[in-house]
Protein backbone atom coordinates (compact mmCIF):
# COMPACT_ATOMS: atom_id res chain seq x y z
CA UNK A 1 0.00 0.00 0.00
CA UNK A 2 1.36 3.77 -1.15
CA UNK A 3 -0.04 5.88 1.21
CA UNK A 4 -0.86 10.10 0.01
CA UNK A 5 1.13 12.49 2.22
CA UNK A 6 0.75 16.31 1.64
CA UNK A 7 3.87 18.31 1.59
CA UNK A 8 4.08 22.49 1.78
CA UNK A 9 7.33 24.31 2.16
CA UNK A 10 5.11 27.29 3.64
CA UNK A 11 4.89 27.18 7.45
CA UNK A 12 2.55 29.76 8.09
CA UNK A 13 -0.74 29.89 10.03
CA UNK A 14 -2.75 30.18 6.10
CA UNK A 15 -0.90 27.07 4.77
CA UNK A 16 -1.11 25.40 8.28
CA UNK A 17 -5.08 25.00 7.40
CA UNK A 18 -4.71 24.93 3.81
CA UNK A 19 -3.14 21.24 4.27
CA UNK A 20 -5.58 20.26 6.35
CA UNK A 21 -8.33 21.20 4.22
CA UNK A 22 -6.46 18.60 1.45
CA UNK A 23 -6.59 15.58 3.91
CA UNK A 24 -10.52 15.72 2.85
CA UNK A 25 -11.49 14.66 6.59
CA UNK A 26 -13.49 17.30 8.45
CA UNK A 27 -13.35 17.40 12.19
CA UNK A 28 -16.31 18.72 13.52
CA UNK A 29 -17.64 17.20 17.03
CA UNK A 30 -15.50 17.55 20.13
CA UNK A 31 -12.31 18.01 18.32
CA UNK A 32 -9.43 16.55 20.20
CA UNK A 33 -6.21 18.74 18.90
CA UNK A 34 -2.88 16.58 20.33
CA UNK A 35 -0.04 19.72 20.69
CA UNK A 36 2.41 19.91 23.27
CA UNK A 37 2.53 23.64 25.36
CA UNK A 38 5.94 22.15 26.53
CA UNK A 39 8.10 23.45 29.25
CA UNK A 40 8.20 26.36 30.71
CA UNK A 41 11.94 27.52 29.85
CA UNK A 42 11.55 26.18 26.07
CA UNK A 43 12.18 27.73 23.00
CA UNK A 44 11.38 26.21 19.77
CA UNK A 45 7.91 24.33 19.54
CA UNK A 46 4.33 25.47 18.21
CA UNK A 47 3.45 28.55 18.98
CA UNK A 48 0.59 29.71 19.59
CA UNK A 49 0.51 32.22 16.54
CA UNK A 50 1.36 29.60 13.77
CA UNK A 51 -1.17 26.99 15.26
CA UNK A 52 -4.59 29.62 16.62
CA UNK A 53 -6.63 29.85 13.43
CA UNK A 54 -6.80 26.21 12.53
CA UNK A 55 -7.44 24.86 16.24
CA UNK A 56 -10.41 28.16 16.01
CA UNK A 57 -11.20 26.61 12.81
CA UNK A 58 -12.09 23.49 14.22
CA UNK A 59 -13.36 24.94 17.75
CA UNK A 60 -10.96 22.28 18.79
CA UNK A 61 -9.80 21.53 22.75
CA UNK A 62 -5.59 21.32 23.12
CA UNK A 63 -5.34 18.04 25.28
CA UNK A 64 -2.59 17.70 27.08
CA UNK A 65 -0.91 14.90 29.59
CA UNK A 66 1.44 15.16 32.20
CA UNK A 67 4.58 14.33 32.05
CA UNK A 68 6.21 11.17 33.87
CA UNK A 69 9.55 12.98 34.73
CA UNK A 70 9.35 15.29 37.20
CA UNK A 71 9.31 19.43 36.15
CA UNK A 72 6.39 21.95 35.97
CA UNK A 73 4.24 19.53 33.28
CA UNK A 74 4.30 16.77 36.17
CA UNK A 75 1.31 18.40 37.88
CA UNK A 76 -2.01 19.30 36.40
CA UNK A 77 -2.45 22.73 37.63
CA UNK A 78 1.47 23.90 37.39
CA UNK A 79 0.71 22.11 33.51
CA UNK A 80 -2.00 24.93 32.94
CA UNK A 81 -0.39 27.50 33.78
CA UNK A 82 2.70 26.45 31.45
CA UNK A 83 -0.25 26.08 28.68
CA UNK A 84 -1.29 30.34 29.71
CA UNK A 85 2.21 31.57 29.77
CA UNK A 86 2.66 30.11 26.16
CA UNK A 87 -0.07 31.53 25.21
CA UNK A 88 -2.77 28.03 24.48
CA UNK A 89 -5.52 29.17 26.77
CA UNK A 90 -5.98 32.55 24.95
CA UNK A 91 -7.30 30.82 21.80
CA UNK A 92 -9.07 27.43 22.65
CA UNK A 93 -10.04 24.77 25.91
CA UNK A 94 -6.81 23.38 27.60
CA UNK A 95 -7.89 19.60 28.99
CA UNK A 96 -5.19 18.34 31.24
CA UNK A 97 -6.24 14.67 31.37
CA UNK A 98 -4.35 13.90 34.18
CA UNK A 99 -7.16 15.56 36.44
CA UNK A 100 -9.50 12.50 35.74
CA UNK A 101 -9.39 8.65 36.13
CA UNK A 102 -7.34 6.91 33.98
CA UNK A 103 -8.14 3.28 32.08
CA UNK A 104 -6.82 0.26 29.52
CA UNK A 105 -7.18 0.25 26.30
CA UNK A 106 -5.67 -2.60 24.74
CA UNK A 107 -2.63 -3.24 22.48
CA UNK A 108 -3.30 -5.81 19.64
CA UNK A 109 -0.45 -8.13 18.97
CA UNK A 110 1.98 -6.73 21.25
CA UNK A 111 5.05 -7.96 21.84
CA UNK A 112 5.93 -5.26 25.00
CA UNK A 113 2.67 -3.92 26.24
CA UNK A 114 -0.26 -6.02 26.79
CA UNK A 115 -2.02 -2.10 27.29
CA UNK A 116 -1.53 1.48 26.98
CA UNK A 117 -3.05 3.54 29.99
CA UNK A 118 -4.41 6.56 28.86
CA UNK A 119 -6.97 8.78 30.58
CA UNK A 120 -10.86 9.10 30.77
CA UNK A 121 -11.36 11.99 29.46
CA UNK A 122 -10.14 10.33 25.71
CA UNK A 123 -13.98 8.96 25.97
CA UNK A 124 -15.30 13.17 25.52
CA UNK A 125 -13.58 13.57 22.24
CA UNK A 126 -14.80 12.04 18.80
CA UNK A 127 -11.89 13.00 16.79
CA UNK A 128 -8.11 13.74 16.77
CA UNK A 129 -6.15 16.29 14.73
CA UNK A 130 -2.48 14.75 15.80
CA UNK A 131 -0.61 17.91 15.57
CA UNK A 132 3.15 17.53 15.68
CA UNK A 133 6.08 19.64 15.97
CA UNK A 134 9.29 17.44 14.38
CA UNK A 135 12.11 17.36 16.84
CA UNK A 136 15.30 15.06 17.97
CA UNK A 137 14.87 13.77 21.16
CA UNK A 138 17.92 12.34 23.80
CA UNK A 139 16.46 9.02 24.74
CA UNK A 140 14.02 8.37 21.58
CA UNK A 141 16.38 10.23 18.76
CA UNK A 142 13.71 12.11 16.61
CA UNK A 143 10.01 12.37 17.15
CA UNK A 144 6.77 13.29 15.36
CA UNK A 145 3.20 11.94 15.11
CA UNK A 146 4.06 8.23 16.29
CA UNK A 147 5.78 9.81 19.67
CA UNK A 148 2.76 12.25 19.59
CA UNK A 149 0.20 9.17 20.02
CA UNK A 150 2.23 7.43 22.50
CA UNK A 151 4.30 8.84 25.03
CA UNK A 152 1.86 12.09 24.79
CA UNK A 153 -1.20 10.19 25.22
CA UNK A 154 -0.64 8.10 27.48
CA UNK A 155 -1.50 9.26 31.56
CA UNK A 156 1.71 9.51 33.86
CA UNK A 157 0.93 5.64 34.27
CA UNK A 158 0.98 5.16 31.18
CA UNK A 159 4.24 6.60 30.74
CA UNK A 160 6.05 4.79 32.88
CA UNK A 161 4.76 1.72 31.40
CA UNK A 162 5.72 2.91 28.08
CA UNK A 163 9.23 3.62 29.17
CA UNK A 164 9.43 0.53 30.91
CA UNK A 165 8.63 -1.79 27.73
CA UNK A 166 6.26 -3.19 30.15
CA UNK A 167 7.86 -3.55 33.55
CA UNK A 168 5.95 -1.03 35.05
CA UNK A 169 3.31 1.33 35.52
CA UNK A 170 5.66 2.97 38.56
CA UNK A 171 6.52 6.32 37.43
CA UNK A 172 9.44 5.66 40.33
CA UNK A 173 10.81 2.26 39.52
CA UNK A 174 10.53 3.06 35.22
CA UNK A 175 13.70 4.67 35.18
CA UNK A 176 15.48 1.96 37.10
CA UNK A 177 14.25 -0.87 34.56
CA UNK A 178 16.63 -2.18 31.77
CA UNK A 179 15.68 -2.52 28.22
CA UNK A 180 16.97 -2.69 25.05
CA UNK A 181 16.51 0.51 22.94
CA UNK A 182 14.93 -1.21 19.81
CA UNK A 183 12.04 -2.62 22.62
CA UNK A 184 11.65 0.86 23.53
CA UNK A 185 11.23 2.24 20.02
CA UNK A 186 8.61 -0.60 19.64
CA UNK A 187 6.64 -0.24 22.59
CA UNK A 188 6.13 3.57 21.48
CA UNK A 189 4.52 2.08 18.58
CA UNK A 190 2.71 -0.26 20.15
CA UNK A 191 0.86 2.63 22.14
CA UNK A 192 0.57 4.74 19.30
CA UNK A 193 -1.22 1.56 17.67
CA UNK A 194 -3.22 1.19 20.23
CA UNK A 195 -4.74 4.49 20.07
CA UNK A 196 -5.45 4.32 16.40
CA UNK A 197 -7.42 1.25 16.92
CA UNK A 198 -9.41 2.35 19.78
CA UNK A 199 -10.50 5.79 17.54
CA UNK A 200 -10.82 3.41 14.39
CA UNK A 201 -13.47 0.96 16.47
CA UNK A 202 -15.33 4.07 17.13
CA UNK A 203 -15.91 5.33 13.85
CA UNK A 204 -13.66 8.40 15.22
CA UNK A 205 -10.91 9.49 12.90
CA UNK A 206 -7.48 10.98 13.50
CA UNK A 207 -5.28 13.05 10.83
CA UNK A 208 -1.86 13.47 11.21
CA UNK A 209 0.04 17.05 10.22
CA UNK A 210 4.04 17.43 11.77
CA UNK A 211 5.39 20.73 11.24
CA UNK A 212 9.36 21.05 10.38
CA UNK A 213 10.34 23.87 11.81
CA UNK A 214 12.69 25.41 14.47
CA UNK A 215 14.21 21.99 14.31
CA UNK A 216 17.27 21.60 16.90
CA UNK A 217 19.68 19.28 17.87
CA UNK A 218 17.83 19.20 21.73
CA UNK A 219 14.39 18.52 22.28
CA UNK A 220 11.55 21.19 22.97
CA UNK A 221 11.64 19.53 26.73
CA UNK A 222 15.21 20.64 27.37
CA UNK A 223 16.29 23.58 29.70
CA UNK A 224 19.38 24.53 27.41
CA UNK A 225 18.22 24.08 24.11
CA UNK A 226 20.25 24.48 20.74
CA UNK A 227 19.23 26.86 18.41
CA UNK A 228 17.88 25.19 15.38
CA UNK A 229 20.48 23.51 12.98
CA UNK A 230 18.84 23.27 9.75
CA UNK A 231 16.57 25.16 7.93
CA UNK A 232 13.31 25.17 8.30
CA UNK A 233 11.77 21.76 5.99
CA UNK A 234 7.90 22.44 5.80
CA UNK A 235 4.35 21.27 6.82
CA UNK A 236 3.69 17.20 6.26
CA UNK A 237 0.09 16.21 6.24
CA UNK A 238 -1.05 12.17 6.31
CA UNK A 239 -3.88 10.24 7.34
CA UNK A 240 -1.36 7.55 7.39
CA UNK A 241 0.86 8.24 10.74
CA UNK A 242 3.37 5.97 9.50
CA UNK A 243 4.08 7.74 6.00
CA UNK A 244 3.74 10.78 7.40
CA UNK A 245 6.89 10.19 10.24
CA UNK A 246 8.67 8.29 7.69
CA UNK A 247 8.31 11.32 4.79
CA UNK A 248 9.32 13.37 7.16
CA UNK A 249 13.11 11.02 8.25
CA UNK A 250 13.54 11.20 4.54
CA UNK A 251 13.56 14.86 4.36
CA UNK A 252 15.36 15.44 7.32
CA UNK A 253 18.47 12.94 5.66
CA UNK A 254 17.46 14.80 2.35
CA UNK A 255 18.65 18.43 3.70
CA UNK A 256 22.45 17.90 3.35
CA UNK A 257 23.29 20.58 5.18
CA UNK A 258 26.07 21.33 7.73
CA UNK A 259 24.34 19.49 10.89
CA UNK A 260 22.08 17.04 9.09
CA UNK A 261 25.15 14.10 9.77
CA UNK A 262 24.72 15.43 13.69
CA UNK A 263 20.92 14.64 13.12
CA UNK A 264 21.57 11.72 11.10
CA UNK A 265 23.70 10.34 13.93
CA UNK A 266 21.18 10.84 16.79
CA UNK A 267 18.40 9.30 15.16
CA UNK A 268 19.95 5.80 13.98
CA UNK A 269 22.15 5.68 17.22
CA UNK A 270 17.90 5.91 19.01
CA UNK A 271 17.02 3.30 16.34
CA UNK A 272 14.21 5.61 15.43
CA UNK A 273 14.12 4.35 11.93
CA UNK A 274 12.69 1.49 13.37
CA UNK A 275 9.56 2.55 14.96
CA UNK A 276 8.11 3.08 11.26
CA UNK A 277 9.01 -0.06 10.45
CA UNK A 278 8.05 -2.29 13.36
CA UNK A 279 4.28 0.21 13.03
CA UNK A 280 3.88 -1.00 9.95
CA UNK A 281 4.06 -4.42 10.55
CA UNK A 282 1.31 -3.91 13.74
CA UNK A 283 -0.74 -2.34 10.48
CA UNK A 284 -0.63 1.09 11.67
CA UNK A 285 -0.04 2.24 8.31
CA UNK A 286 2.85 2.15 5.51
CA UNK A 287 6.28 3.11 5.17
CA UNK A 288 5.72 3.74 1.19
CA UNK A 289 4.19 6.70 0.34
CA UNK A 290 3.81 9.07 -2.32
CA UNK A 291 4.69 13.22 -1.54
CA UNK A 292 1.70 15.65 -3.42
CA UNK A 293 3.11 18.96 -2.73
CA UNK A 294 0.74 21.87 -2.46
Amino acid sequence: MVSKVYFTKEISPESLVRIYEKLWVELTWNVWVKVSTWERWSKWYLKADLIAPLVKKLNGTIIECNTAYPWARTDAQEHMKVSQEHGFTSFADVDIMDADWEFQIPVKNGKHLKYDIVWEHLKNYDCMLNLAHGKWHAMWGFGANLKNQSIWVASRNGKAYIHSCGQTADTDKCWTMKYEQQDFIESMAEAATAVADYFKDQNKPILYITVANAISLDCDCDAHQWDPVIADIGIFASLDPVANDQAFIDAIRATHEEWTKDIQERIDSRKWRHITEYAESLWLGSTKYEIEEI
